[in-house]
């Protein structure tokens, strides 16, 4: 192999929230260009210039080098290994994996070797195979890259990765919010709920870490730690800083829910005094005389026992009541927030307001919740009112 394309690995860390520590490393390829500086390989991998059989035997080089030196840390972290999952069509025999190899005259625990499968094309049958073949030899696998491309929840359901690493550029962007934070939301609430750890990487603010606990990730990696540098770290390096990150969080996350607590009570309050002018005539210019303008309540409108919609929407915008009878008719039984309020009832507990999840209101654009509350014998008051964005 030409000097030039002499490579050899760097470790970026990984840490964990729960307890503060570095808890593993990804193993990255580097190289040193023209002036001796060290850079990415990256580019070299991608390189149409570069065959496929020489830019798979770089990449085994550089894996072999990573194994060999994370052999000697001596404590519990994990190492995570990059394979391109386009490479593994090119693998002729399943029985003999070229890691598999490697590990073989290497003396480590197979338990902390991460195999990070990246986005790149691959025969999901032939996929799933190998996957199965690493578990077998004790390793753990990771989908890398993950909401980056169309065919990774296809990966999810085909190999069941022990861990999922959100996608940088994604990341990025659900931290600004809109449709991308919503994006992110679904991807990791998807992992935790098929027994998947999540990892943010490209983590680089405090705002960023902050925001990849509302997420729910368990660790993080980024700079806002360090780059990947070519000598392993201590592994309480970095815990007084994520012990304060995470108080942090702690304390802006209870003053956040006490605010939210006290706009719902308000709301709470609004809707059983709403209730009572119901129960007769009413008149909904008596109505906006109320303090909807300091409420979050936008619309609300009453079903039959049925879940049928019986009323018209009755729509609070400028101070005003408006009436839209478009979904009179409609029927609501199938949404949860409509037979739990049942369920309750049959329970013994027939005044509780029963509230939905969040949700995208199609007519607004805004995120909202539908409480329900019984009105009468006959009647449920479902109630609409705007939340704020995560």
């Amino acid at each position: 192999m030409e000097d030039k394309f002499q490579l050899f690995p760097y470790f970026q860390p990984i840490v964990s929230v729960a307890s503060g520590r570095i808890i593993g490393y990804e193993a990255q390829a580097r190289q040193r260009d023209k002036n001796n500086r060290i850079i990415s390989a990256g580019r070299l991998f991608a390189s149409p210039k570069l065959e496929a059989k020489q830019r798979m035997e770089l990449d085994r080089q550089v894996r072999r080098q990573a194994l060999e030196k994370f052999a000697e840390l001596d404590d519990n972290s994990f190492l995570a290994i990059n394979i391109s999952a386009s490479w593994i069509d090119n693998v002729r025999k399943i029985n003999a994996l070229p890691t598999l190899k490697i590990l073989d005259q290497i003396n480590i625990d197979r338990q902390r070797i991460i195999v990070e499968i990246n986005e790149a094309h691959a025969d999901l049958s032939r996929l799933r195979e190998i996957v199965k073949r690493y578990r077998h030899h004790g390793l753990r696998v990771a989908l890398d890259d993950f909401g980056s491309g169309s065919s990774q929840l296809e990966r999810v359901l085909a190999i069941h990765p022990d861990i999922i690493k959100i996608d940088m550029q994604l990341f990025k962007k659900a931290n600004k919010g809109g449709i991308a934070s919503d994006i992110m939301h679904m991807l990791t609430r998807l992992g935790t709920r098929t027994g998947c750890q999540i990892i943010c990487e490209g983590v680089e603010t405090d705002d960023e870490f902050l925001f990849g606990l509302t997420c729910g990730a368990q660790y993080m990696q980024g700079y806002l730690f360090s780059a990947a540098e070519a000598e392993f770290k201590p592994a309480t390096l970095y815990e007084q800083h994520i012990n304060s990150l995470t108080g942090k969080f702690f304390r802006n996350s209870v003053a956040k829910a006490e605010k939210n607590i006290a706009n719902v009570n308000a709301t709470k309050n609004l809707i059983y005094k709403l209730k009572d002018a119901l129960q007769g005539d009413f008149n909904l210019n008596e109505l906006a005389k109320w303090n909807f303008t300091q409420s979050n309540i936008t619309r609300f409108y009453m079903c039959d026992n049925e879940g049928r919609q019986i009323s018209p929407n009755f729509n609070f915008t400028e101070n005003r009541w408006f009436t839209d009878p478009r979904k009179i008719g409609f029927n609501w039984s199938w949404r949860p927030y409509f037979f739990q309020l049942f369920a309750r009832e049959n329970n013994g507990d027939s005044n509780r307001i029963i509230t939905s999840e969040r949700y995208r209101d199609f007519d607004t654009n805004l995120y909202c919740k539908t409480l329900a509350l019984r009105l009468d014998r006959d009647r449920i008051l479902l109630t609409d009112i705007i939340v704020e964005d995560i």
